[in-house]
């Protein structure tokens, strides 16, 4: 019993003493946190509680009661300042949760052996030195960069899906990577072994929630495609719609996070400790990889977006480009039901072309001026026009597949755009430096005059009379923004990198095809067709209908400026701190210097009253009246010092410690 009442007793001093510590700082911590900070304060408050108390009973009760007191403050400091520390070293979060700890533990040696055997395959094949650091980012003579290449396909290939389709996504990055890995990566592009009939159709089970002979009239059990994520198939409905069914290769999920957490991590590494990987911004790149790629998983995503472009094609009556028409109710997270577009690949259609004697031009053409459309009117557009994901129709008509990566533009974005092209059209540098300023973000030292005049320099070389285009253009682009300190948004890095793979897909379609060219004459075509009098008509209209709310409220608003005016009352009121983030901050200011002064004060009175001499006698013991308030002054000082300490050791505000180490 007496056993039992002990341990019930000690378990609540160690709560008290940890609660009183948190509290006193004023700021949560977790539970572990807390219960450590009470153990360490019982372990150095109980010793010296024995001590004091077994020395002073001689000199009376009160005195005894008085030392008490100060050794549990002692002891409470002690719990306070175990928790600052642990805050200094070991900030909140940094350390998952006691129960988190064996999922961890689990997770980091599978990654460990996902790691191991992602080095056995560089090393096998010739990357090991680039990994550590010591090779460039790619040999100087053609030879070397095709074995290197050949190198890189053939490690990305054995490592899994996930390494499969970071090579598809770098065969599209011309800007990037030289000819020969674009070329050699390209054999990635729609090839994988096809995974067993019998997985296949429990995925589509699950997703169609019935047995797959009742939603489908006929299903080809053999795959049209296989790709890295999913299979696509020929079906026909009940209906008698025929329909292509795409379905995720089964238990890709957790392949895929495992192999993303990876590929992020090494990144990282990768850009910190590499050269190469530094020059081509590494971790940027695999971090927007794996985002996309998450996007992809689901497939739901992917069919809104194939409806968001069709309806915004179908807004516009433009039948020039074929899109496939998903089948919502029959498509989920792991299953996309659409329309099939009988015909082939651009990469498979180049006999079917020639046979039939269309118009090659005219093709790249139709395609050109769709990816532009998108992007200059729609606001939303395929960001990923490959060859693989364009296809020549048996009727002539070219049709874009694959909507898993899509980009957006708001509307101020898209007209900054608009008024992009159409300086680069101009040759006017001052409009193109205008129209990059209001799109990315822009530090306040910019030096405008030094970016229009590489702009001015960039169109001379790029655009004047007579030059190819070519994926370099971008290229350079990119490197005056950067070399101006400008960070470019996603929605302008996407539209770049889909007209620098577009580019790459016109060639396939007519090599010589002058894609500058015929942007030029698309925004004239544009910007005709805008300045019509019905167009010019429709958007004073709109802006009309727009001002008309302020146009309502402006007579009164004047009347009351010139009733001001005469009378002498107007006036002007500025209200400082009118954010609320900048009333919290003035506020925690004020509150750390106010607890410093404090602090710093109490602790310097606290020093000149123990060093006092004399004084009234506590209750008859040889301890002063001044000594006692200098140690509870003390103990003050210390309890605000540390206050004011771990609130500068505490960075993160906004998440809850409560719940982490």
């Amino acid at each position: 019993m007496l056993a039992i009442v002990a341990a019930v007793t000690f378990i609540g001093l160690v709560f008290l003493f940890g609660t009183m510590a948190r509290r006193l700082l004023g700021i949560r911590f977790s539970r572990f946190r807390a219960v450590a900070a009470g153990l360490l304060a019982l372990t150095i408050g109980g010793p010296l509680v024995s001590l004091i108390v077994g020395s002073s009973l001689e000199q009376g009760e009160g005195v005894a009661l008085l030392l008490l007191v100060l050794a549990t403050a002692c002891a409470v400091l002690a719990a306070m300042i175990f928790l600052v520390l642990a805050e200094a070293f070991v900030p909140s979060g940094s350390v998952p949760r006691v129960m988190e700890w064996l999922p961890a533990l689990r997770r980091r040696i599978a990654r460990t052996s996902r790691y191991t055997r992602l080095s056995t395959i560089a090393v096998r094949h010739g990357l090991g030195p680039y990994l550590r650091g010591r090779g460039e980012a790619a040999p100087s003579s053609v030879g070397g960069r095709q074995r290197l290449a050949r190198s890189l396909r053939a490690a990305l290939d054995e490592g899994g899906v996930t390494f499969i389709k970071l090579g598809q996504v770098l065969s599209t990055r011309q800007d990037l990577l030289p000819p020969e890995f674009v070329e050699e990566l390209a054999g990635l592009q729609d090839r994988a072994s096809a995974a067993p009939w019998e997985q296949v159709e429990e995925v589509l089970v699950a997703e169609l929630g019935r047995p797959v002979q009742e939603v489908f009239a006929e299903f080809d059990q053999e795959p049209l495609a296989a790709a890295s994520i999913a299979q696509v198939y020929v079906a026909r409905l009940r209906t008698g719609e025929e329909v292509i069914v795409k379905v995720q290769r089964p238990g890709i999920r957790t392949t895929v996070e495992r192999d993303l957490d990876i590929v992020t991590r090494l990144g990282r590494s990768l850009q910190n400790g590499t050269r190469w990987g530094r020059s081509l911004g590494v971790a940027e790149l695999t971090e927007g990889f794996a985002e996309a790629l998450r996007e992809e998983l689901d497939f739901r995503i992917e069919a809104g977006n194939m409806a968001a472009v069709g309806a915004a094609a179908r807004l516009r009556a433009d039948t020039s480009v074929l899109y496939p028409v998903p089948h919502e109710e029959l498509s989920g997270e792991r299953v996309l039901v659409m329309d099939r577009l009988p015909g082939r690949s651009l990469r498979r259609s180049g006999s079917m072309v020639d046979e039939a004697g269309w118009d090659r031009a005219e093709l790249a053409r139709s395609l050109l001026h769709c990816v532009l459309r998108q992007i200059m009117f729609d606001g939303v557009f395929h960001a990923d026009p490959h060859p693989g994901n364009v296809m020549v129709t048996e009727t002539g008509r070219i049709g874009l597949l694959d909507f898993g990566s899509v980009g957006r533009l708001d509307g101020l974005t898209k007209d900054s755009l608009a008024q992009l092209l159409l300086g680069l059209n101009a040759g006017n540098a001052s409009m193109v430096a205008d129209a990059l300023l209001a799109v990315v973000e822009r530090p306040d030292d910019v030096d405008e005059q030094r970016l229009e005049r590489a702009l001015g320099q960039f169109m001379a070389r790029h655009l004047s009379a007579g030059m190819t285009p070519s994926a370099q253009m971008f290229v350079d682009l990119f490197g005056i923004v950067s070399r101006h300190g400008l960070a470019v948004p996603p929605q302008l890095a996407a539209v770049a990198r889909a007209l620098g793979t577009l580019e790459g897909t016109l060639q396939v379609l007519l090599p010589r095809f002058d894609l500058v060219a015929e942007a030029r004459t698309f925004g004239e075509q544009a910007l005709a067709s805008q300045g019509t009098a019905g167009s010019v008509r429709e958007t004073v209209k709109g802006e009309l209908l727009a001002m008309l709310p302020m146009l309502r409220r402006l007579p009164r608003r004047l009347d009351r400026i010139s009733d001001s005016l005469e009378q002498g009352r107007l006036s002007i009121n500025v209200r400082l701190f009118a954010d609320e983030r900048d009333r919290r901050f003035a506020t925690g200011l004020v509150h750390q210097v106010l607890l410093t002064l404090l602090g710093i004060t109490s602790g310097l009175i606290a020093v000149m009253l123990l060093g006092l001499q004399g004084g009234p006698q506590v209750l008859g013991s040889e301890l002063s009246l001044y000594a006692v308030f200098g140690y509870c002054l003390l103990v003050i000082a210390s309890v605000l010092v540390l206050r004011v300490l771990v609130s500068i050791f505490r960075t993160d505000r906004g998440r809850d410690p409560a719940s982490r180490l």
